[in-house]
């Protein structure tokens, strides 16, 4: 039951927020020309099916990262299998079917398919998570400063930049410490698992992420990979806007926006963190030309969030042939959470 609550209350925020934005966007005549003009005016598909192929090709890239993280660890994880549990990770990870992760799901598969493997699975699932969320804010800050992002005159803009920068560089004094050597960050990440309630999972991080502490060539390629990844995502949602009707930001400030809104993400619900932040820049962001219409980033975000699921579909073949081995992972990861 107290599953089933949390579930409700995670899709009932996501209709709010989504609900609002909808709201917003087509509140009066001049905010409604996004969702007119999506209609009436006539879109680009070739512009539209490139961004799928640069999402399809970052989403393929996050799933080899994920496979070599796997594979420094000596687990014999074939190619095939970590794109199979990349897509059910991929697909659990996009709609709230449950309260279990996409994250926890790969883990799980992993140690299923690999038995006496599993601090290892999970720590490769931590570490992907880690490098990607913290790479996002790496490819922000170095593109707020080659494309002077910060110079714009917009509500909390430059707040933005600066928070965006002080993140990047407490993530790397966190993670400098983290490798560091046993004498110094063991007993101080003992002391943090001491924490009540929120230390344990703490401490499990930490130590996954020291898995790879003697293995700086893996997290250094791990690492331009999640470049790679940042950098396909925001060009597939800049081709996006691009194949749209309206005006939108520059490539190179989609450099910005994208991984900006792609890092609210943490906030634990399914959908509208996202959709929220991409429409506030899109908003915020003066452009050369015609001014951008009301409500065009909610536009641009949900037809990235229906190129995600077009995505997903690629992996359908593996979910509908192992149904009954989803479940046994489904229900084994609920307990393990």
């Amino acid at each position: 039951m107290k599953r089933l609550l949390i579930t409700l209350l995670k899709i009932a925020v996501s209709a709010a927020i989504l609900g609002y934005l909808v709201w917003d966007a087509t509140h009066g005549e001049e905010k409604a020309n996004a969702f007119a003009n999506l209609v009436d005016q006539p879109k680009h598909w070739g512009i539209l099916a490139a961004a799928w192929a640069a999402c399809a090709a970052a989403v393929l890239l996050t799933f080899i990262r994920w496979w070599y993280l796997v594979r420094a660890l000596e687990i014999p994880c074939r190619f095939s299998d970590a794109i199979r549990i990349g897509f059910w990770g991929y697909l659990f990870n996009l709609a709230p079917l449950g309260i279990v992760g996409g994250d926890l799901v790969k883990a799980v598969m992993l140690d299923h398919e690999q038995p006496n493997h599993r601090a290892k699975a999970l720590a490769s699932v931590l570490v992907d998570r880690v490098i990607g969320l913290y790479i996002l804010f790496i490819v922000a800050s170095a593109a707020i400063l080659l494309t002077g992002f910060w110079r714009i005159e917009a509500a909390d803009i430059d707040d933005i930049c600066w928070v965006t920068f002080g993140l990047t560089a407490v993530g790397a004094l966190g993670l400098g410490f983290v490798m560091g050597p046993e004498r110094w960050v063991g007993p101080a990440v003992r002391a943090v698992g001491r924490i009540p309630r929120a230390g344990p999972p703490l401490e499990s991080l930490i130590n996954a992420v020291r898995m790879y502490n003697r293995r700086p060539r893996v997290l250094i390629l791990a690492t331009a990979m999640t470049v790679g990844v940042h950098g396909l995502f925001a060009v597939g949602c800049y081709l996006i806007a691009c194949g749209l009707p309206g005006n939108h930001p520059t490539m190179a400030q989609h450099f910005v926006i994208m991984p900006l809104s792609a890092a609210v993400q943490v906030i634990p619900v399914p959908v509208g963190p996202t959709e929220f932040a991409l429409d506030y820049f899109y908003a915020n962001i003066p452009v050369a030309g015609a001014a951008i219409a009301q409500g065009q980033g909610l536009v641009v975000s949900l037809v990235y969030r229906l190129i995600s699921v077009l995505i997903a579909a690629l992996g359908a073949f593996y979910y509908f042939g192992n149904r009954r081995e989803i479940a046994e992972v489904i229900h084994e990861a609920e307990q393990e959470q």
